[in-house]
């Protein structure tokens, strides 16, 4: 993205995006202390919402969590999923921009009803119908988004639970690294993307995102629907090489974010050789394809990938000729609450 170029700044969805390292650099994990601590008393967390509200903030600290051998016991499920589940035993915190999200208002309702001491959200909006419903609400400093595709509160919901977790788990940490963070993140967003690349992105019918199961591609496949109107579809992991190339067609392209070193020579004989696709990296190393280079964050590389990400969709949307801010169906809130 270039921040000094007319063509960028004349869409919401970039200005949000670009609001993020910001964003990031200014956050105070100190909001999420006390609560932080009630959950890791609670000993258990359901992380539940829709979409990018839940999608990348709850899968990437839950991989962080795992990594880090925290014992908090976590899960994340979307709301309707989750009201089938015995929950008495465990504290909830849903995440909605709106706070008017049908799905988790009425999660939210049913819990109250069962007397549930420890429901938590996580809102844009002040004063919501499922704060109203929580023991405690939480409102994102980011500001209300214009555009339909949900960004900057995308990362800010991650911070939070990064900090919540961080706290639950009696390990504060992340505080003094937020400014660098937010420094890489810049750079994931302003580097030049290859435009020979992003032609060919452009000319796919199915963009594919491969990657661990750390909410980052999965978010990044929802978010090309938003940005580019293209189909796009998630294979997690390595599952790119163990099946779907049988209906995959080399006018498709594979978007693998922070590739396992030990898979490229397989990536690329399925893929390459045997499909005829493109496979394009994004990593903060060196790769045996076409790589878009970022920061290393360790720890933090979610939000690097996540903004990298965002900057190869925006390319790819403007060298279609798209509208970023109005896509045609889809809505600001996907399934509001009218009762």
């Amino acid at each position: 993205m270039n921040v000094t170029d007319s063509r960028y700044s004349q869409f919401s969805l970039i200005r949000e995006m670009l609001e993020t390292p910001r964003i990031v650099a200014q956050f105070n994990p100190a909001v999420a202390e006390s609560t932080g601590r009630a959950v890791g008393q609670a000993g258990r967390l359901l992380l539940t919402g829709e979409g990018s509200s839940r999608i990348f903030p709850s899968k990437n600290n839950i991989a962080h969590a795992r990594r880090a051998g925290w014992k908090l016991v976590l899960h994340s499920e979307a709301g309707r999923q989750a009201s089938e589940y015995a929950l008495q035993d465990w504290a909830v915190f849903a995440a909605s921009n709106s706070g008017r999200t049908a799905e988790v208002i009425r999660l939210y309702q049913r819990l109250r009803e069962q007397g549930h001491p420890h429901l938590y959200s996580l809102s844009a909006t002040p004063q919501s119908r499922l704060e109203e419903l929580a023991t405690r609400g939480f409102v994102l400093s980011c500001g209300k988004e214009e555009a339909v595709a949900a960004t900057k509160s995308v990362m800010e919901q991650g911070l939070f639970y990064r900090a919540l977790l961080e706290y639950a788990s009696g390990s504060p940490s992340c505080g003094p690294r937020l400014k660098e963070l937010g420094t890489q993140i810049e750079t994931a967003l302003t580097t030049p993307v290859d435009p020979a690349l992003t032609a060919r992105i452009a000319r796919a019918k199915t963009i594919y995102w491969a990657g661990r199961n750390d909410g980052v591609a999965e978010e990044l496949t929802l978010k090309t629907n938003e940005i580019t109107r293209r189909k796009s579809d998630l294979l997690e992991g390595t599952y790119a090489v163990h099946g779907i190339e049988e209906v995959m067609d080399a006018d498709d392209v594979v978007l693998w974010v922070d590739p396992y070193e030990e898979s490229e020579a397989k990536f690329h004989d399925v893929l390459v050789k045997g499909v005829g696709m493109e496979v394009i990296a994004i990593s903060p190393r060196a790769t045996s394809f076409p790589t878009i280079r970022i920061p290393d964050a360790g720890d933090l590389s979610g939000f690097v990938q996540l903004a990298a990400g965002w900057n190869v969709l925006v390319e790819t949307g403007l060298t279609l000729g798209i509208n970023l801010d109005k896509p045609q169906r889809a809505r600001k809130v996907g399934n509001e609450f009218t009762g």
